[in-house]
């Protein structure tokens, strides 16, 4: 299957680091290309220093592993003449190069756009920035809960008590990476049909406004009025009762579609609670369900909702998922290793041809590939 991905012999030259710029490299190296990460002398990446748990991988971060596998390494100090001459033939090859440095940093440091367009015209050229490359925040650290902070989207989530809430996952830096690969895979369809390189750009602070794309428009559209989240059992500021994550006896159900009627049928809600109107007085039919489905377990529930088209499912965490057998029958587990390195990670969401494309190289020690400073790709 490997040499039958789509991107094989595609060389990446990856300036980037931790996670925005990283994870556009992570999807193409998946998808077949040759990923060249050039990192600090001596140091390399942060990320390979910065721990989620106490669980080290040979010295280094799970999250290090997680964002770098499938990729080589080059360690060079960019301060120094003779090691930019030497990355200069890398960058004269490439096909697509990557950064994520505050701007102006590549410009000084030598490779920004226009230098490296000098020297390889056709290439296609990707970078990640915290806030855009001019503007009022052109210079704040462009950081994934400090962009979450300044996007507006904290106040989407939680409850009406709640104050801001921050998503606990690093949203802006995975979709400003998926976003970017989108960028570099149209300009490599351009350069392959028309034989014309470019600049993509995207930002933390982008993404964060194209994720709330729907609840955007409507506020753009209703008068600017802020969207009011519901103060029981909250999962969406907008829409109506019952929608939302509830307690049972046993643990959480989230209800997203189901006819409130019904509901009160299969629940034992009461018929008036049942009739009040599910966007005024969502929170009062919320409370009201919420009492009634903590007293039966959630498989129970469960049974009920399937049989009666109620769009539900359990709250489950990361042992429920992995004991269910979803992620093992869709292949979306692999084993990595390099030297003293074995662990398990995730897989490309994709398949291509029928097969989800997968690689056991862990991620690269620092510089294990600078033999090509020397003799090129």
């Amino acid at each position: 299957m490997n040499d039958m991905l789509p991107l094989k012999g595609l060389k990446v030259l990856d300036f980037s680091q931790f996670l925005a710029g990283p994870y556009c490299a992570l999807k193409l190296a998946d998808l077949g290309a040759d990923v060249v990460k050039v990192e600090r002398s001596g140091l390399g990446d942060l990320s390979r220093y910065l721990y989620l748990t106490d669980t080290r991988i040979a010295g280094e971060s799970t999250i290090f592993h997680a964002i770098n596998r499938n990729k080589r390494s080059v360690a060079v100090d960019l301060k120094s003449d003779d090691d930019k001459a030497r990355l200069t033939q890398l960058v004269r090859d490439a096909d697509v190069i990557l950064q994520n440095f505050r701007p102006g940093v590549m410009e000084r440091l030598g490779f920004g756009y226009e230098a490296v367009k000098k020297i390889n015209p056709t290439v296609v050229y990707g970078t990640v920035t915290g806030y855009g490359s001019d503007g009022p925040w052109v210079d704040l650290p462009g950081q994934d809960l400090l962009a979450q902070a300044r996007s507006g989207v904290m106040w989407l989530s939680g409850g009406r008590d709640h104050g801001p809430v921050a998503m606990g996952l690093p949203i802006a830096d995975v979709l400003a990476g998926s976003a970017l690969a989108h960028g570099v895979l149209a300009l490599l369809y351009r350069k392959a049909t028309q034989n014309i390189g470019g600049y993509v750009e995207t930002s933390l602070i982008e993404v964060l406004a194209d994720l709330q794309f729907e609840l955007l428009t409507t506020w753009f559209n209703d008068g600017n009025r802020t969207p009011e989240r519901s103060k029981n059992n909250p999962a969406h500021a907008y829409l109506a009762a019952p929608y939302g994550v509830y307690e049972t006896a046993d643990g959480h159900i989230a209800i997203a579609m189901g006819k409130l009627d019904l509901l009160a049928t299969i629940t034992g809600l009461a018929p008036e609670i049942a009739g009040l109107d599910a966007f005024k007085q969502r929170d009062e039919i919320k409370a009201g369900l919420a009492a009634q489905l903590k007293t039966r377990t959630s498989a129970s529930w469960m049974d009920d909702f399937v049989a009666n088209d109620i769009w539900a499912a359990p709250v489950m965490d990361w042992d429920g998922v992995v004991a269910s057998g979803v992620l093992q029958t869709l292949d979306m587990v692999q084993n990595i290793e390099r030297g003293d390195v074995a662990m398990k990670t995730t897989k490309l969401p994709l398949r291509i041809d029928g097969v989800r494309p997968s690689s056991s190289r862990a991620a690269p020690e620092l510089g294990d590939a600078n033999g090509l400073l020397e003799t090129g790709w």
